[in-house]
């Protein structure tokens, strides 16, 4: 009897565990930064925050950009962000 309660919990806690929700913003790279409040960001980074989620999206690490300029940390911050959860 007791069996009969806790299979289907353990099924639905597991379900839910599962199907973790994207951060705000993060289904949609065109419009993530209005989302997320970036407006003490300089433009560049707010582009690259952009890109680095569609990027995240389209599953496509391979455009990350080089160096460390607001661009290039926007990217990765933008990635890091709309990069779905394992």
């Amino acid at each position: 009897m007791r069996t009969f309660f806790v299979v289907p919990l353990l099924a639905l806690l597991a379900a839910c565990a599962a199907q973790e929700p994207l951060r705000p913003g993060a289904d949609k790279p065109q419009t993530v930064t209005s989302s997320i409040n970036l407006s003490g960001f300089p433009p560049d980074f707010r582009r690259g925050f952009s890109a680095g989620c569609d990027a995240a999206r389209a599953n496509d690490p391979s455009r990350r950009p080089k160096g460390d300029g607001p661009y290039a940390v926007g990217w990765n911050d933008g990635f890091d962000y709309c990069r779905p959860k394992k």
